[in-house]
């Protein structure tokens, strides 16, 4: 048993909010759906109890594992995060301060979270789903609120994919937010503003805005080209790549611009982010890449 999974046993034995372990890479012939089984919805009524006394904990397991099987693991989530609204108060502002309440500590290293850390998808669904619409939080904004409870799930999980929807209809208003956490000292914080604003993210709603004019997140990108952070530096290569799809002129203007007094690790984020259209043969990336050398 590992350290990690030791913590978890222990926390689990304090009455303290877990976790079930998981691989930390998918396993061959292991389908990801299993992440979100009945050990994990058994997992979250419990942590809910122990935070928010009025939870009816089997109720709220009757409806998160009714037709579960058929599911793949990202309807799971929704499915879930359904169920979570049907046994949580009606407004959203107690809902979500019941569900960050019910949180494991956060992760302060910058490293991948692993597998078991997709027992968070639920609570980014909620997000998603709940946070933007005033009609599920008595008519009162709730953004505010929702900014605050992904920047918690990013320290456990990642809030890439719970922020798209923000960035979709209130794209000003998140970016600015963003931009701020920019000089967070969590690198958790740091990569979300680059990996989560990445117009074609896998796995996650593109971002039509960004896709036309990725412009706006430019000063993301600037603010942390030179971080600390390898894990924060690779997001950033790969929004790069990710709008170079588009605008390859822009994207090598940019790195012809950031070459220029580049350290070391500068120029691997650039090689980095050129990679695809460098093996595609075209010219300007193949010359940029071998400047950034």
């Amino acid at each position: 048993m590992s350290r990690t999974d030791n913590n978890r046993v222990k926390q689990a034995e304090m009455g303290v909010p877990s976790i079930p372990s998981a691989p930390r890479s998918i396993q061959k012939g292991v389908p990801l759906k299993h992440l979100l089984g009945q050990e994990a919805v058994d997992c979250l009524a419990r942590n809910i109890s122990l935070v928010y006394s009025a939870f009816d904990h089997k109720s709220f397991r009757q409806s998160a594992l009714a037709e579960l099987d058929s599911l793949e693991l990202k309807e799971r989530g929704r499915h879930i995060a359904l169920a979570l609204r049907q046994h949580l108060p009606d407004r959203y502002e107690e809902a979500i301060g019941i569900l960050i309440a019910s949180f494991t500590p956060p992760q302060t290293e910058a490293e991948e979270f692993g597998l078991a850390a997709f027992f968070y998808l639920p609570h980014s669904c909620f997000i998603a789903e709940y946070g933007i619409d005033p009609i599920h939080n008595g008519g009162t904004d709730p953004f505010p609120l929702s900014m605050s409870a992904q920047y918690e799930l990013t320290t456990r999980f990642t809030a890439e994919f719970s922020i798209r929807p923000f960035l979709i209809q209130h794209l000003d208003r998140t970016l600015s937010e963003l931009m701020r956490w920019t000089t967070d000292s969590n690198p958790h914080v740091r990569r979300l503003c680059s990996e989560g604003t990445r117009p074609r993210l896998p796995w996650g709603l593109r971002i039509p805005a960004l896709i036309a004019d990725p412009t706006p997140v430019l000063p993301i990108l600037e603010a942390l080209k030179n971080d600390q952070s390898l894990y924060v530096r690779r997001s950033v290569a790969n929004h790069l790549g990710d709008i170079a799809k588009d605008h390859p002129e822009l994207v090598f203007q940019l790195c012809d611009r950031w070459l220029n007094g580049a350290t070391s690790d500068l120029k691997w984020l650039i090689r980095h982010a050129l990679r695809h259209p460098a093996k595609k043969g075209n010219e300007t990336a193949i010359q940029l890449r071998a400047a950034a050398k």
